[in-house]
């Protein structure tokens, strides 16, 4: 759970040779790059994928990015960062895309170290935790010792097999967002797992019934088809709490 992990990046791009580019960056940079064409969909996977950063074109053939924007700031967690990529340099243009809730903004020609940089410092600020793996996590009644692996809920001390408890912190830690099953795979295990297999399955039914994830404790584990799990709040108290280290 020490080592750093990949991000999934999502870049909105319709000339072929930026979307190369860019997917060159991301992945030399250590992270997945899935590229869009079109907008919708993008938006279509935005539904069902999770993604950990945003790079979007304004100018696109159907949607423009300023409209792809106001939908992920509508329907997705607003930690999720937003990037414009873009050719429009126009001090307006910026300064309404930041307003709007982008969290940074890049003129186009890509400058590939610096576009690398940029995520980089984005990632960073977004996912802090990934920086500090063993830094004490809150979340509404459940309370997560990482350096001694102990969790409570209410105080009470709960249970929990190591893999359990790398499963349940990854999911913790990723309250709101979609944990896709390659990303579960690759934190708890550290390796390749058959999609046949019902290790995953198993584990995160004995999480959910051990740490007893449902409304009552105002959390709630449950499967997104074909992706993985979310983690979400029902009763949406205020976000986690970190304890001091």
């Amino acid at each position: 759970m020490g080592k750093k992990m990949a991000s999934r990046i999502a870049s909105l791009e319709d000339a072929p040779a930026d979307a190369a580019l860019i997917r060159q960056v991301i992945t030399g940079a250590g992270h997945d790059c899935v590229t869009f064409a079109e907008s919708r969909r993008l938006l279509l996977a935005l539904r069902d994928a999770g993604f950990d950063l945003l790079l979007l074109d304004w100018q696109m053939p159907d949607l423009s990015g300023r409209e792809v924007l106001a939908w992920v700031r509508t329907h997705l967690d607003r930690r999720i960062p937003v990037m414009f990529l873009t050719c429009r340099e126009a001090e307006l243009d910026i300064v309404n895309a930041l307003a709007a809730g982008a969290d940074d903004y890049m003129v186009k020609p890509v400058r590939p170290a610096e576009l690398a940089a940029r995520i980089d410092c984005l990632l960073r600020r977004a996912y802090p935790a990934q920086l500090a793996p063993l830094a004490p996590l809150r979340l509404g009644e459940y309370a997560f010792d990482c350096a001694l692996r102990k969790v409570t809920c209410n105080g009470d001390p709960v249970s929990l097999t190591p893999k359990e408890f790398d499963l349940a912190v990854l999911l913790f830690r990723n309250e709101g967002r979609i944990v896709t099953r390659d990303h579960i795979t690759a934190a708890v295990w550290g390796r390749e797992i058959s999609p046949l297999s019902r290790t995953i399955d198993t584990h995160v039914s004995r999480v959910r019934s051990k740490l007893g994830l449902q409304a009552g404790h105002g959390l709630r584990l449950t499967p997104v088809y074909t992706h993985g799990y979310r983690l979400e709040r029902t009763d949406r108290p205020e976000r986690t709490e970190r304890a001091a280290a």
